[in-house]
């Protein structure tokens, strides 16, 4: 399994990882462009203000990284897989980021096996 130096990641990532770890919403949403969309299994978050109402509910639960378990960079594009801990309890973590003017433009997320 590698181990990854987050770090040495896309700066995008690095920032989103921090400000998630610091559980700040004003720090996660520095890193969305207006007219970013979320999309989960739940449904989508379109924009700016439905991002920043999903990212404040996910962060009621205390996302911390546990391990970072795949990660492949292109040019604007981001996937990952990790685990995470929510309120204390693993969860595989998966999804990718565009990236647009050095912002996220469109995620997706999700959790499970």
């Amino acid at each position: 399994m590698a181990k990854y130096d987050i770090a040495r990641l896309h700066p995008v990532f690095v920032r989103q990882m921090d400000a998630l770890a610091a559980l700040d919403i004003e720090a996660v949403m520095k890193n969305y462009t207006d007219d970013a969309v979320l999309v989960r299994f739940e449904g989508a978050s379109v924009g700016i203000e439905a991002v920043r109402e999903t990212f404040t509910g996910y962060l009621t639960l205390k996302p911390t990284l546990v391990e970072l378990q795949e990660y492949i960079e292109t040019e604007d594009t981001i996937f990952y897989r990790a685990i995470m801990n929510l309120n204390g309890e693993p969860e595989n973590a998966f999804g990718t980021l565009v990236v647009r003017d050095g912002r996220i433009w469109r995620q997706t997320a999700g959790f499970g096996s």
